[in-house]
């Protein structure tokens, strides 16, 4: 297997319960199973010794060879094609998704056919399998094409078209096709014990890659953008329904860990879990495109967060979860692991879960309010507990905090967090104004009000002529983007405006916005950054909002070009233009959303001006 290809060198493949990279190489070098925070069972993207891979590419003896890789249009088929002088021939990778996607299961299928559309062509196979993040042997059962690895929490299957032999603990195999030939392999997993699958066939592929094709289809013609930017919308929003896990709801931020922020530096988390933070926008942003039944199932789960007894920490809620509303995040180092180009550490779990981290209220509320039916919360069980939420908030708003950003530093006193809960309070008054149900409202709205004069008055800097970061500072932040979308202040408001001339001058670089300067404050941690791409496509937000709109469609298209062959961003963009983070990271491909559909309203208005 090649070395480490750059993050942007994949395309992701699902099935709504977990999801897998494909490398431009051919190789599945991240894959957990059955869930996307299962221990690992392919990651030779942190670590190409230990991490383990399942790759299909042309054999050496095809010397000159081209990649490509696209989607099938408005699908999470993936095709990686090889182009050589013999021949061409094509991998198509997808996870076909079972008739119950919310009834969990460790059952989990990954297909992998092979076809050759010219001329001949070899491919070489191999799978080596490391379960538990390469931390647990496994044993091999081998008969012909059909083999079995057989870890201590799951076995996985290989049903093979072409023979394998052993290798070691492994298997590999060969075969060489010819124009109009397809073979295929297709991987499953199982609980230890489990029955083995059937036999593939070439009917067998060809039906599933069928009803996976029409299953996206499906669901992309319920999608209600008709906008600018169509082809970027429909691959994020495929993206993010890629990232939802069915069972509960719940979207991950991202299907990876331990991506780094900076090559061989430190900042390397785990994002396979689900952040109360995400929930303002992908709520929105479901509703926006017209899936109502994942907006609801994902406010669903957050209610079930709001009445669930206490998180470790003592506060109300914390800042992330599992995807089944597990709090416990233990984070845990892999020493075993050398890390993405020896970034190292890789961290499994995440320990800013336990961070206080104020703005979360805010988005809760945020999200629960912008439901399409909000009579749930407004009956009177999911009632009291919401305003219990904000009763206690009431008394708790007024503390310093982590922070959006879980820097590692000590807290202080965010602006964005004040912010945050300013809106917690605002839409529970309009809540309970509307349905009329039993609140405080004398107490809420003076605390809401508070929190106003607050902000104010020592979140604006009038020397830098800007909102800040945190009160005892003169450090600008891109999450104070967020500021005139959540109806805190007017969007053409002079001090916003003037916020907004401030960040242009000192975080935004050819259109891509860094979210602070770690170097004016030190966030506990070693180590640059690059621009984040959640902050630059809410910026084209803002800027369209306050009327600028050439610089807000030159900032949205400069951006799009960042994106990765077949449409994806991770979470940040580096100083030499590439991919850095987790990958996919759906905050982003959110903001994304929003921002085109801001633009598009703001451009149409525009012109209906004349």
């Amino acid at each position: 297997m090649p070395g480490y290809p750059p993050i942007a060198d994949h395309g992701l493949i699902g099935d709504l319960q977990t999801a897998a990279l494909v490398s431009a190489d051919g190789a599945v070098d991240w894959f957990c199973a059955p869930r996307f925070d299962s221990p690992s069972i392919f990651a030779s993207l942190l670590d190409q010794e230990r991490g383990g891979h399942f790759t299909i590419a042309p054999a050496p003896a095809h010397e000159d060879v081209t990649v490509r890789q696209l989607y099938l249009p408005d699908t999470a088929v993936l095709i990686t094609r090889f182009l050589t002088p013999e021949g061409v021939g094509e991998v198509v990778d997808f996870m076909p998704v079972a008739p119950r996607p919310d009834v969990p299961t460790d059952r989990h299928r990954l297909v992998r056919a092979l076809r050759v559309v010219r001329g001949t062509l070899t491919f070489d196979v191999a799978c080596r399998p490391r379960f538990d993040y390469g931390r647990a042997p496994h044993t091999l059962t081998l008969d012909g094409a059909a083999a079995a690895f057989h870890g201590p929490d799951l076995d996985v299957h290989l049903r093979s078209g072409i023979p394998l032999e052993a290798d070691g603990r492994d298997v590999r195999g060969a075969v060489t096709l010819r124009h109009g030939e397809t073979t295929g392999i297709v991987l499953e997993t199982c609980a230890p014990g489990g029955a083995a699958p059937e036999p593939i066939t070439e009917k067998a592929l060809e039906a599933a890659l069928e009803e996976t094709r029409l299953f996206w289809h499906g669901w992309m013609r319920r999608c209600r953008y008709r906008g600018r930017w169509q082809s970027m919308v429909n691959r994020s929003a495929i993206t993010l329904k890629l990232l939802i896990y069915a069972p509960s709801g719940a979207p991950i931020a991202a299907p990876t860990m331990g991506l780094p922020e900076q090559i061989g530096g430190e900042r390397n988390w785990d994002y396979r879990y689900t952040w109360i933070r995400d929930a303002s926008l992908s709520v929105r942003v479901l509703l926006d495109l017209g899936y109502v039944e994942e907006a609801d199932a994902f406010r669903r789960w957050l209610g079930g967060r709001g009445r669930a007894p206490r998180p470790p920490g003592g506060e109300p809620m914390q800042i992330m979860y599992r995807v089944d509303g597990d709090p416990h995040l233990a984070e845990e180092v892999l020493e075993h692991l050398s890390g993405y180009r020896g970034s190292f550490p890789v961290r499994a779990g995440n320990g800013a879960a336990d961070q206080l981290q104020l703005d979360i209220y805010g988005e809760f509320a945020y999200a629960m309010t912008h439901s399409s039916d909000v009579t749930e919360l407004a009956g009177y069980e999911g009632w009291q507990g919401f305003a219990a939420l904000l009763d206690w908030l009431c008394d708790h708003w007024d503390r310093p905090d982590e922070g959006i950003w879980e820097t590692r530093g000590g807290r202080k006193d965010f602006t964005y967090s004040r912010m945050m809960c300013w809106v917690a309070l605002d839409r529970g008054i309009r809540l309970a104004t509307a349905y009329a149900r039993p609140a405080d409202l004398g107490r809420w709205t003076a605390q809401r009000d508070a929190i106003l004069v607050q902000v104010m008055e020592r979140g604006w800097n009038p020397e830098r002529g800007a909102f800040v970061q945190h009160y005892d500072s003169e450090v600008l932040d891109a999450s104070l983007l967020l500021m005139p979308l959540v109806g805190f202040i007017s969007p053409r408001a002079p001090s916003w405006l003037s916020t907004l001339d401030a960040m242009d001058r000192e975080l935004v670089t050819d259109s891509l916005v860094y979210r602070y300067n770690p170097e004016a404050s030190p966030d506990g941690l070693r180590g640059s950054e690059g621009t984040f791409s959640l902050c630059s496509f809410l910026y084209v937000e803002a800027l369209a909002r306050a009327g600028r709109l050439d610089q807000a469609r030159y900032a949205m298209d400069k951006m799009l070009t960042y994106a990765n062959h077949v449409g994806l961003f991770a979470e940040e963009i580096g100083r030499t233009g590439e991919q850095l983070g987790n990958f996919p990271q759906a905050f982003t491909h959110l903001a994304l959303i929003t921002a085109a559909m801001a633009l598009d309203e703001e451009l149409d208005r525009a012109a209906e001006r004349g």
